[in-house]
């Protein structure tokens, strides 16, 4: 029970920035073996094409609309 009160916290934490993106729905998934975090901003989909950001971070596009974002080794990227 505490882990997920502690995961909870760390939800509600997350939702003022998860509210600035502006997208009426987001999808998170993600692959805790690949250590791969995908965010869908429409529902998920096929992107046409793919910009690299910085180190492990992949902004995937559909017809130059952002539609999702990839990031790698998302648990080092994110220490407590």
């Amino acid at each position: 029970m505490a882990t997920t009160s502690a995961a909870i916290k760390k939800i509600f934490a997350a939702l003022p920035h998860i509210k600035k993106v502006g997208t009426k729905h987001l999808w998170f998934d993600f692959d805790e073996e690949a250590d791969v975090l995908y965010i869908s901003l429409e529902r998920p989909q096929r992107a046409t094409d793919t910009d690299i950001l910085e180190d492990g971070i992949f902004l995937r596009l559909r017809d130059k609309k952002v539609v999702g974002i990839t990031v790698t080794n998302i648990s080092k990227k994110f220490k407590n």
